[in-house]
């Protein structure tokens, strides 16, 4: 085990057991293979499958295995819908099988911090779906809300501007410049402190930087 495997270990144990005292089921895994095996061992035929706009699942290859094994894979972000379809697309992802998706920052004691655009990803966080799973870097861990605010403020929100190609000044600025113009990401501020009490909810921290 690297000195670097060790740090990731030793933070992941201590926010899985925050986690699981926030009423969350939490996992930690070292390898990438072994996150994206267990998320897909909940994947059956026929399941709806809501994406939630995530680069981490995307880069685990979750929604292509998820498609072979026969679940319809719901994802708003597919370059050819128009922006009615995409907003159909994110209706059905509120009330899907399984929704999946990542967070922008958890905290050492537990918490999931995030910020949306539309809200639909953090609306199928709190509510919704039948199972939820949230998959996430240690890379996105930090001490508490403030620190996470501020890792959304100068890092996930411009870097997420620049994946989307949305000209908003932080793709410029490399932090956030508080815009007011209609293409903002960053309106809807969500932390979930425990466990949504209707929501069979479970973490996966992985090992190593995955996603933004």
């Amino acid at each position: 085990m690297t000195i670097a495997e060790w740090h990731d270990a030793a933070i992941g144990g201590r926010v899985i057991e925050a986690l699981k005292k926030n009423g969350f089921e939490a996992v930690y895994f070292p390898r990438r293979d072994e996150a994206a095996q267990y998320v897909l061992d909940f994947v059956v035929p026929g399941m709806s499958v809501g994406l939630g706009g995530s680069a981490t699942i995307k880069e685990l290859g979750i929604p292509d295995q998820a498609r072979e094994k026969g679940a319809e894979i719901l994802d708003h972000g597919q370059p050819d819908l128009s922006p009615e379809e995409k907003q159909s697309v994110r209706r059905r992802e509120l009330v899907c099988d399984l929704f999946l998706s990542s967070t922008n920052a958890v905290t050492l004691d537990g918490c999931l911090v995030n910020v949306d655009g539309n809200g639909n990803r953090v609306a199928a966080l709190s509510f919704g779906p039948k199972k939820v799973i949230v998959v996430a870097g240690v890379n996105k861990v930090c001490s508490d809300i403030d620190a996470a605010y501020e890792r959304i403020r100068t890092y996930a929100g411009p870097m997420n501007n620049k994946r989307l190609g949305i000209p908003n000044p932080c793709a410029t600025a490399g932090v956030c410049m508080d815009c007011s113009g209609k293409g903002r990401i960053c309106c809807i501020y969500s932390v979930l402190k425990k466990r949504p009490m209707s929501t069979d909810f479970t973490v996966v921290l992985v090992g190593g930087s995955l996603g933004y």
